[in-house]
Parts: C-alpha cells; sequence; structure tokens
C-alpha cells in the first residue's frame, strides 16, 4: 500500500477562533497517526482570516506533543518570508524535541501581498530571487557539509528530512539537481503536473540524503459513506476556494447542499480544473480515483489535504480513505 499522508491548514471556522482550530489540529493529527498515516505537516499562511498555521513551526510544536510515532513537519516554510538561520534554529529545537519525526519543506513563492511583505520587512522578489542559495545555506546549517562563519544551535546535526515543494518546473529542477525528495502541490495547481515530475526525475542527482527520486503528490480526499453526503461536506473547502479566488478569503464555511450546482457556469470549470487531483466521494469512489491518480504520477507517496466544517468529518473521512486503500 502507497504511503499516506496528511496536508492541513488548521482552519479557522466560522463561529470559532484560533484556539478551536489549534485544538481541533492537534486532534486531527492524532487520529492520522492512529489511523496508520506517515506525515503531518502544516502550511505557512500569513494574515488570512481563516487560517491558523502562520507560526509554522510553533504549531508543528503543539502537533508534536500531541503524538508520539507521525512524521511531522511544514508543508511548507516559505523561506523568503525567512532567513535560513532562523530556519534552522527553529527546526533544529523541534527536532531536540522530536527527535527522528521531522521534516522541512521549502516552498519558493512568497506568497505574500505588499503589505505582508512590509510587515516582514522582506523584499520578497528579491529573496525569492536566491531562494536556490538560501536552500544551500539552510542544509549546510543543518548538516555541516559546507564551511559557514556561524553554526546554527540548535540545528547542526539534527535529523531533519528536507523537502523541496513546487507547482512548476522550478521547484522540480531545483530538487533534482539538490538530491531532494520533492512533493508536488497539485491539490490546487494540477497544470504542471506531469513536466514537473517527469524533470524531476530526468533531471535528479543522487546526494547523500537521497539515491533515487522520490515523488509525493498532494490531491484533495473526502470520504464518507455515500457520493452525496462526501460532496456536501467537500462543498466547505469548496466555498474556501472560491472565497479566495475571488479575492475574498475568510473563516471556513459551513456546507452548503448542491453549492457547485449554484455557481457560475465559468466559476464551476475553475472547481473543475482540479479535478485531476481530487477523490471525493464513497470509499469505492476514492479508491478508484486515487487509483488513476497513482497510476498517471507513479508517486511514491500522497498526501491529502482538504478541510471540512466538522472536524469528525475529517477524522472519518481519513479513516475511510485508509481502509479503502488497504
Amino acid at each position: 500500500m502507497i504511503p499516506l499522508s496528511v496536508l492541513d491548514l488548521v482552519p479557522i471556522r466560522e463561529g470559532q477562533g484560533v484556539t478551536e482550530a489549534l485544538d481541533a489540529a492537534g486532534k486531527l493529527a492524532a487520529a492520522a497517526e492512529a489511523a496508520g498515516y506517515r506525515r503531518f505537516w502544516v502550511a505557512e499562511h500569513h494574515a488570512t482570516a481563516g487560517v491558523a498555521g502562520g507560526a509554522t513551526s510553533v504549531v508543528l510544536a503543539h502537533i508534536g506533543h500531541c503524538t508520539s510515532t507521525i512524521r511531522i513537519g511544514a508543508g511548507g516554510i516559505m523561506l523568503p518570508n525567512h532567513n535560513p538561520f532562523v530556519i534552522a534554529e527553529q527546526f533544529g529545537t523541534l527536532d531536540g524535541l522530536f527527535p527522528g519525526r521531522v521534516d522541512l519543506g521549502l516552498g519558493r513563492a512568497p506568497g505574500a501581498a505588499g503589505i505582508i511583505a512590509r510587515a516582514l520587512r522582506k523584499d520578497l522578489h528579491r529573496a525569492a530571487d536566491s531562494f536556490p542559495q538560501d536552500v544551500v545555506e539552510l542544509r549546510a546549517l543543518l548538516t555541516g557539509d559546507l564551511d559557514l562563519p556561524i553554526t546554527a544551535t540548535p540545528g547542526l546535526g539534527a535529523g531533519i528530512e528536507l523537502w523541496m515543494l513546487g507547482s512548476s518546473l522550478f521547484g522540480a529542477q531545483l530538487a533534482a539537481r539538490l538530491g531532494l525528495p520533492y512533493a508536488f502541490a497539485s491539490h490546487f495547481a494540477p497544470d504542471h503536473l506531469d513536466a514537473a515530475l517527469e524533470t524531476y526525475r530526468a533531471q535528479f542527482r543522487p546526494s547523500p540524503a537521497l539515491k533515487y527520486p522520490h515523488v509525493m503528490a498532494a490531491m484533495t480526499v473526502i470520504v464518507a459513506e455515500t457520493y452525496q453526503e462526501a460532496e456536501l461536506i467537500a462543498s466547505s473547502q469548496d466555498q474556501s476556494f472560491v472565497r479566495l479566488r475571488s479575492g475574498d478569503p475568510g473563516k471556513l464555511p459551513p456546507p452548503v447542499a448542491n453549492y457547485r450546482q449554484s455557481l457560475p457556469v465559468s466559476t464551476q470549470a475553475m472547481l473543475e480544473h482540479l479535478g485531476a487531483a481530487r477523490a471525493v466521494g464513497s470509499p469505492e469512489t476514492v479508491r478508484a480515483r486515487i487509483g488513476r491518480f497513482l497510476q498517471r504520477t507513479r508517486a511514491d507517496e500522497i498526501i491529502v489535504a482538504g478541510a471540512t466544517y466538522d472536524p469528525e468529518a475529517r477524522h472519518h473521512s481519513l479513516r475511510l480513505t485508509m481502509e479503502a486503500l488497504a
């Protein structure tokens, strides 16, 4: 059976706040661990009313204390928002707290509006240009494979699994050149999936950390006993995505029956565009869709995304997904 992992944005639900979101994330991680998932990753987002994962390393410390065996990690840290030394210290600390369990996925997209760039005191476009050098520096701070003038403590010698994230050819090429495992964000950016995976595998150079190419692909996966119930549950995620693309993001809303059918044709088409990396329905339907996705991508791992308004609905979805693929 292919390894499965979980991607969580730590959603803030309508009628709730950050405290409830963090509590739900910890319980979701514990449920993922109990169901047999390999990793639990949290993504970095800033100044988003419906996301509580901005301080990613702090959230991961909470997740680590809610679990005992599942790998925990960032999916990812947007390195242009930071400097490599601070990230080495933060994730070195996490490795000290949870040795042998920490992943660090790195992304290049700043993912921040101008006002956020000013709040971070960063020229994010210039920082994005220096991303490859920053990745090399960060790896050296953790491994000591370059002679640097400073030592990160915590950081140096930490047993962290470093990943490259991407949604385009750039990340694939850099991951291949550095010999890193590669995670593709196909759940929201499927356009370059095939080309990126082909590029990564063709250009891969072995490294001390990885001898052969290793791919993890993301899918939106929501499972319930019936197709109708799963689509209803998934409508919260659909609403959030439409609001985000419309420039009006907010907290995760309750489900709405027949939501997709109520949308304009152009908006329906936008959502359908993500269908190649979406598996929503009964266990049988989801098993078949994930199977076709694996045939297409030959992924070594799948990481499943998909927030639900009722936290228990996602717990149940994770259990059903694992059972369906077993």
